[in-house]
């Protein structure tokens, strides 16, 4: 055998084995899939998701649905066959483990650490919106309570309940237009929307839940055109107010801004 073939030999060798141990050894990822969604203007375990104390509510129609994904734990197995399964099948998103658990090596951890981000959400999004709505803190009291649900990407769905249960579409209406309205995205006491993790997948959850409407965190328009399904409006929204000006357009039949 030549030096050149006994290189070769040895190199495909190597190759191989390397391909070996990759298909055999966990690898860095997650696995996710579309996850529930949840009318925040409804009933969760049979109490309501928003509860307002110290101002009077009003009746709603329509729905405003959060969403959410699902994701192997961090713990999970993840072999290349997972990974090579996932890049192929639509309804799945292969993405980094620290992505999708960015703190936490254990459920447990990472239990605890959604639920402290669903809090800080939760807080954020009262704040927002009794701000829009020029309401004090003191004076009106909001509660919210969704369980099993964890993370900030309900920020923006959380806000507008409250403010369609306080204030509706500010002329008599209500902000869905008696639509069923889905979105994500996180918000900041000030009414900033921003980005969220597996928003790819989110679309798909709300259109298979009955959503006509789809609210997106504008930066991420690129991330949810490609596989939007068929039937599902896509509104971008950077602020609060870009939401509460889009529903009430499309409530009232006007144009309204796409991805």
């Amino acid at each position: 055998m030549s030096p050149r073939a006994r290189i070769l030999a040895v190199c495909s060798t190597l190759v191989v084995a390397l391909l070996a141990v990759a298909a055999f050894a966990p690898l860095p990822f997650s696995i996710a899939y579309p996850g529930l969604t949840a009318n925040v203007l409804g009933s969760d375990r049979g109490q309501p998701v928003i509860t307002i104390e110290g101002a009077p509510t009003r009746e709603t129609s329509g729905q405003l649905r959060m969403t959410a994904i699902v994701a192997t734990g961090p713990d999970a197995d993840i072999r290349l066959k997972d990974v090579v399964s996932g890049w192929f099948n639509e309804g799945r998103a292969v993405m980094p483990r620290d992505s999708v658990y960015p703190v936490g090596d254990s459920p447990k951890e990472v239990d605890k650490h959604n639920r402290k981000e669903m809090k800080e959400s939760q807080d954020s999004a009262v704040q927002a919106a009794l701000g829009y709505l020029h309401r004090s803190p003191k004076d009106v009291k909001v509660t919210l309570r969704l369980a099993k649900v964890g993370g900030p990407s309900a920020g923006l769905m959380f806000t507008l309940g409250i403010i369609n249960k306080l204030d509706g579409d500010g002329r008599g209406g209500d902000l869905t237009g008696g639509r069923i309205i889905s979105g994500t995205g996180t918000i900041d006491a000030n009414g900033k929307v921003g980005p969220v993790g597996g928003v790819g997948l989110k679309p798909k959850a709300a259109k298979r839940d009955g959503a006509s409407v789809f609210l997106v965190p504008r930066e991420q328009c690129s991330d949810v055109t490609e596989e939007l399904p068929k039937g599902l409006k896509l509104i971008p929204v950077k602020e609060l107010k870009d939401a509460v000006s889009s529903l009430r357009a499309l409530s009232a039949g006007k144009a309204v801004p796409s991805c």
